[in-house]
């Protein structure tokens, strides 16, 4: 993927999805209280991470 933008959308689009289907899975459980842990955002911020470390450009040939 070369465009840097494109790379930036899919890895913040990958992290919001951790949240948003960690969130609903946490909502349907019947828990207390609302919100997301710490140890969610921060799978978010590896799952990101890692989107943005896998879509790097390859070698120029």
């Amino acid at each position: 993927m070369k465009d840097r933008g494109l790379r930036t959308f899919i890895a913040v689009l990958a992290g919001l999805a951790v949240i948003y289907f960690a969130a609903s899975g946490h909502r349907s459980s019947g828990g207390e209280g609302s919100g997301v842990s710490g140890g969610v955002v921060l799978l978010a911020l590896l799952v990101g991470g890692l989107v943005w470390y896998v879509t790097r450009p390859g070698p120029a040939k």
